[in-house]
Formats: structure tokens, sequence, C-alpha cells
């Protein structure tokens, strides 16, 4: 479990870093500056495939139709995430389970599916699909980042979407 006294943050991530996990970062960071939470909050890929590049032209239009602001540059988890993050939330179980094989010895970041904090569902991945399943990702992680926060800080009086 992370040390207690250091800052809450987070590194969500998702296979590419240009769909899920870059809608996750900017829906968690949203959501806790509604509820007043002070976090630190990155997303990165477990591939190498699109280091770089912006989020995914739908992620990037589904975030702004529900006005949270969306910037980032894909990347590639690194070993020193492991121990610079506090949690290491992973959008799939096949993401987990590639997390888990490079996870260093020292690591000190909390590591699990992001969907354990809720209902141990799978962020299903939109980059094949059309606008609707990016709205079903950007909703899923409206719910997954309440859930974490009501764990991790405590309950909130603020509606969930």
């Amino acid at each position: 479990m992370p040390d207690s006294d250091r800052k809450l943050s987070v590194l969500v991530v998702c296979l590419g870093n240009i769909c899920r996990s870059p809608i996750g970062e900017a829906v968690l960071r949203h959501v806790a500056q509604e509820r007043g939470v002070d976090l630190t909050v990155d997303s990165a890929g477990t591939s190498n495939y699109h280091i770089g590049e912006d989020p995914d032209d739908r992620s990037i239009a589904v975030c702004r139709q529900f006005d949270v602001p969306i910037e980032h540059a894909a990347r590639q988890v690194q070993p020193e995430d492991f121990r610079r993050f506090t949690h290491i939330l992973a959008a799939d179980e096949a993401n987990l389970r590639n997390l888990q094989r490079v996870k260093p010895r020292d690591a000190t970041a909390d590591v699990r599916l992001w969907g354990a904090y809720l209902d141990n569902a799978p962020i299903g991945d939109p980059y094949y699909g059309g606008r609707k399943d990016f709205e079903e990702v950007y909703h899923q992680c409206v719910r997954l980042s309440h859930a974490f926060l009501d764990e991790v800080v405590g309950k909130s009086t603020q509606a969930v979407e």
C-alpha cells in the first residue's frame, strides 16, 4: 500500500494511450477538481504504438462534449512510474497483466484494475468503434473516478454525472 503521507498521484493505463487512458486521465482530474481533491494525474500505455501522439480525435471530441479539458501526448509506462505514482489504474485485465509483468521489485504504487473500485468491469477499447463507444468510456470513467475517490479519500456528495 502506498505511503499515506505521499500526495495522491494516479497513472491511468490502457494499451496505446490514445483512447481510454487519456479520457480517464482527463475525467479523473476534472472530477477531483470538482470535489476539491488535490491529486496528480497522468496516463500511459503498455505498448509503444503511439508514443508522442495526441489522443484520438474521438477522445478529444467526447471530452469537449462534456466540457472536460483534455491534453496529452501518448507515452509508454516506465519503471519509475511504479515509484512515482501512488496508484496505477489499468483499463482492463490484459493491461493489468502487462503492468504486473513489468512492475519493478521496488515498486510502491498500488496497481489495480480501475474497475476494482466499483464493479470489476473492464473499460472496453473504443478504438474500432464509433462515437457511442467513446461516450460509454467517458461515462464509465466518470463513475470509476467517483468510486476511486470515494474509496481513497472518502465519500462525496457530488452527483455521479
